[in-house]
């Protein structure tokens, strides 16, 4: 099954959302031969860099890592489990890291929150430009502490595969199944704790 033979990848959704928002969706298959556009990619980190954080701090840091660089091989050898299968496929690894104390030492309470914001606006721009993100836990951070020098004051918090998206049969067939699934989430009720 090809991407143009899958079902609609359009989130169903309670109430109408901004199309680029029910259309995103993260993929595992990225087209190995496809470059990224530097000027989408430039796009998707200035949509980071422009997303909002407490009291402008701006405690967000990335290391923009292009395939076919030695800095990519690093961000890939760091990734763990079945991310290695098919992360090596896109055309940028992203590391996000949140700076959790200051310069002066101080604790930045609301950094993390704020790369997630940022990561958000860096991925909502992409999908707009035609580019697809996929977001990562699975990594080993001191690896990438030592590969790149990382500072103590920043924290890895996730790695993002960029790039444009494949074809399923690309991927291993466990990972080839849930490309190719409906998108689910859970309903919007059982997520509201509180909707007074």
């Amino acid at each position: 099954m090809s991407i143009a033979d899958l079902p609609t990848r359009t989130a169903d959704t309670s109430a109408p959302l901004l199309g680029v928002l029910a259309d995103r969706w993260s993929p595992r298959s990225y087209d190995a031969t496809a470059p990224v556009d530097e000027l989408k990619l430039t796009a998707a980190l200035e949509a980071a860099r422009w997303s909002p954080s407490a009291n402008n701090s701006q405690p967000w840091r990335f290391i923009v890592a292009r395939r076919g660089t030695e800095a990519f091989d690093a961000v890939a050898a760091n990734l763990m489990g079945f991310n290695q299968a098919w992360a090596g496929s896109a055309g940028v690894l992203i590391v996000a890291l949140a700076e959790t104390v200051d310069e002066n030492g101080q604790e930045r309470p609301w950094a993390k929150y704020d790369l997630g914001q940022a990561v958000a606006h860096l991925t909502v721009q992409a999908h707009h430009d035609g580019l697809h993100a996929h977001q990562m836990g699975g990594f080993v951070a001191d690896g990438l502490r030592e590969a790149f020098g990382i500072d103590g004051r920043f924290t890895p918090i996730s790695v993002t595969a960029l790039g444009v998206v494949g074809e399923p049969e690309a991927l291993p067939e466990a990972l080839r199944e849930r490309e190719i699934a409906p998108r689910s989430r859970a309903a919007l009720d059982d997520i509201l704790l509180v909707n007074a």
